[in-house]
């Protein structure tokens, strides 16, 4: 009987140390091939939109005025309502404003 068992235990380690190696080398495959498939999708791609004439959207324009120049143009736009600035001051204010 102890010959028997220790058969079937030897059998039992060798199927176990298979198995671990073979799902091994099926994830090294697999992340291989992932790779080698991600390459060639972006290949595809780039040759589409040569084909195409495709092209990236464009850098975007300059941004719309920050929240700090709209409230300086609106205490700007106060002062001159008020009577506080001339119109030549508060051209070359907003003009200044504007710029930066």
């Amino acid at each position: 009987m102890p010959g028997l068992i220790r058969g079937v235990a030897r059998t039992a380690v060798i199927a176990g140390t298979a198995s671990a190696v073979n799902g091994r080398v099926q994830r090294r495959q697999a992340a291989k091939f992932a790779d080698k498939d991600a390459h060639t999708a972006a290949m595809q791609q780039q040759a589409y939109a040569q084909e195409t004439g495709y092209q990236q959207a464009p850098p975007a324009s300059a941004p719309a005025p920050s929240d700090d120049r709209m409230a300086q143009l609106e205490r700007l736009g106060g002062l001159y309502s008020q009577g506080v600035l001339t119109s030549e001051e508060f051209a070359a204010e907003k003009a200044r404003i504007l710029a930066s």
